[in-house]
C-alpha cells in the first residue's frame, strides 16, 4: 500500500494513474515474450489492438499525448517520442518515462481549485472538450480498459499468463 499520497484533486488522480500503470506493468510481466508479440486479433480494424505489444505501445503513445494537451494549455514545452512498437523488455522503463513526464507536467498543479481545474479546456483529437480532471480521468481509464482487454485475451486462452 502506498504511504505517500499527493495533495489535492489532481494529485489524487495522478496517484490513481500510477496505480493503474503499476497493475498494467505487473500484468505485462506475467506474459511470455511469444504471447507478447503474438497477433491475437487479426480481424480488428484497429491496428493498435492486434497484440499485447501493439496495445501497450498505443497506451504509452496516448499517455504522452494526454500530457501534451495539458502542456499546450499551460504553455509548457512538450516532447513526443517517436511512435514505435515497444518491446516487452523496454515496456517498464517506457511506462516509467511516461509517468515521470506526466508528473513533471502537473508539478505545482496538485492543489488547483475546482474553478481553476474547470478553466482548463482542451479539445481532443477525437472530438470532446475536457477540463484538466476529465482528461486525467480519461487517461486512467484508458489504461484500465486496455489492461482489461489483455486480461480478456488470457481469460479466453488467446494468451497465457505465466503466474496463473
Amino acid at each position: 500500500m502506498k504511504n505517500n499520497y499527493r495533495k489535492g484533486g489532481i494529485g489524487a488522480v495522478m496517484d490513481e494513474y500510477e496505480r493503474a500503470a503499476a497493475d498494467l506493468k505487473n500484468l505485462i510481466g506475467n506474459i511470455s515474450e511469444k504471447d507478447f508479440v503474438k497477433i491475437v486479433d487479426s480481424e480488428t480494424k484497429d491496428d493498435d489492438c492486434r497484440s499485447v505489444q501493439t496495445i501497450i505501445s498505443h497506451v504509452i503513445d496516448s499517455a504522452f499525448g494526454y500530457a501534451n494537451y495539458i502542456r499546450d494549455w499551460f504553455a509548457i514545452p512538450k516532447y513526443s517520442p517517436e511512435r514505435r512498437l515497444i518491446s516487452q523488455n523496454d515496456f517498464p522503463m517506457e511506462l516509467d518515462k511516461m509517468l515521470a513526464y506526466t508528473v513533471e507536467t502537473l508539478q505545482d498543479k496538485w492543489e488547483l481549485t475546482d474553478d481553476e481545474i474547470m478553466k482548463v479546456k482542451m479539445i481532443v483529437r477525437w472530438g470532446p472538450q475536457y477540463d484538466l480532471e476529465q482528461l486525467l480521468e480519461h487517461a486512467v481509464v484508458h489504461i484500465l480498459r486496455h489492461r482489461r482487454q489483455i486480461e480478456k485475451f488470457a481469460a479466453t486462452s488467446k494468451i497465457s499468463l505465466l503466474n496463473s
